[in-house]
């Protein structure tokens, strides 16, 4: 068996768990007919306000970057010998097979449950070349996912030679380039070179997931801090990162309110510097985990983590919609265990038929673990 980090176990475990505790604090605030964040939302008391806060942004909100960071730190640099194509057969061999069996299954089995119509689900197929199913909404995650590993063959020579100033540069630009949603958002809808015939800003090419492969480089090959500064740098970014994401959507989230999700969530995208903040922080205090090998149990839990993020929303709306009881304001359980509590149940399912699923031969092309 070859070699794991250890961290990077423990890692991916809790940001699996962490997906899953966003899409529960969702049920909270959602004022579509699905009950979920939809183009709009609304809350329904300060409970909400804060928890939805608190859970989704204050401790949930770094799950994406930390998979993006955790596979580019793996991956980055491709090693020597390794050819693109070779490179890509393996990558995507991992995660195609997977990806493509989940977009039928949540296309199709609603259908059973009458959870989608067959007019909605004839659409959802016509577009499996374009997007991911109207019913499985964090499938997004899986085109960034083939974009980064599109570009770390590309981008490995360069890594490879460049110096660690080199790198501060680059993620130096792309900490700068982390304004544009705000910038976008409250002073102007086009920067920086943009207008209706170019998309394409001057910081483009410095934006996006691939600052986090810089950065996931970097901290690997070049980052020479002790142990315990690691720890203190690590608290205190992730803390201020954490806190201020939480914080910008208590600010605009006043209860009986209906609002734009997007205005609410204005700090929430991945690529803002509040949450490149948070998700530096909390890969740097993970790092400075120094056991030998993780528990069986973690390590069990890493390998089946991909397949159980693309599974999580068929056991997690079942759980929610049992909890939230038709309420938001009064669900079984106050909001404060309700997230928690459908999070961990829906973890917990998901790990069982992902274990339960790796028995059975050839399960790698449908769970990729």
């Amino acid at each position: 068996m070859k070699d794991r980090i250890v961290f990077v176990d423990y890692l991916r475990v809790v940001a699996c768990f962490m997906v899953m505790l966003v899409h529960a604090s969702e049920n909270f605030y959602g004022a579509d007919a699905s009950g979920l964040a939809g183009n709009v939302s609304m809350l329904a008391n300060e409970a909400n306000r804060f928890w939805v806060a608190f859970y989704d942004g204050g401790i949930g909100r770094v799950a994406v970057p930390l998979f993006m960071i955790v596979s580019a730190f793996l991956l980055v640099p491709v090693r020597q010998g390794v050819t693109m194509g070779q490179f890509y057969k393996k990558r995507f061999m991992r995660i195609l097979p997977p990806f493509f069996c989940f977009m039928a299954l949540y296309t199709f089995l609603p259908l059973a449950w009458d959870g989608m119509s067959w007019e909605q689900s004839m659409n959802d197929m016509k577009m499996w070349l374009l997007n991911f199913p109207s019913m499985a909404g964090h499938l997004w995650f899986m085109y960034p996912l083939i974009s980064l590993y599109l570009i770390i063959p590309v981008v490995s020579p360069w890594l490879e030679k460049a110096t660690a100033k080199e790198e501060r540069m680059f993620i130096g630009l792309f900490a700068i380039s982390t304004f544009t949603p705000w910038i976008h958002r409250f002073i102007s809808p086009e920067i920086w070179g943009e207008c209706f015939w170019n998309g394409f800003s001057a910081l483009w090419y410095c934006s996006g997931y691939l600052g986090y492969l810089v950065l996931a480089h970097y901290i690997r090959y070049h980052l020479e801090w002790t142990r315990s500064k690691r720890l203190a740098v690590g608290s205190v970014c992730f803390l201020a990162g954490a806190a201020f994401t939480a914080w910008s959507f208590w600010f605009k989230g006043v209860p009986g309110q209906l609002i734009e999700t997007p205005m609410l969530e204005w700090a929430w995208e991945f690529c803002t510097p509040n949450v490149l903040l948070a998700t530096f922080g909390i890969f740097l205090m993970f790092t400075c985990i120094r056991q030998a090998e993780a528990p069986a149990i973690i390590t069990g839990l890493s390998k089946l983590s991909f397949g159980m993020y693309l599974m999580h929303m068929f056991f997690l709306a079942p759980i929610a919609s049992f909890f939230v009881n038709g309420n938001q304001a009064e669900p079984l359980i106050p909001v404060a265990l309700a997230i928690p509590v459908i999070a961990i149940l829906t973890f917990i399912c998901c790990a069982v038929t992902s274990k339960l699923i790796s028995f059975i031969p050839g399960s790698k092309n449908f769970i990729g673990a």
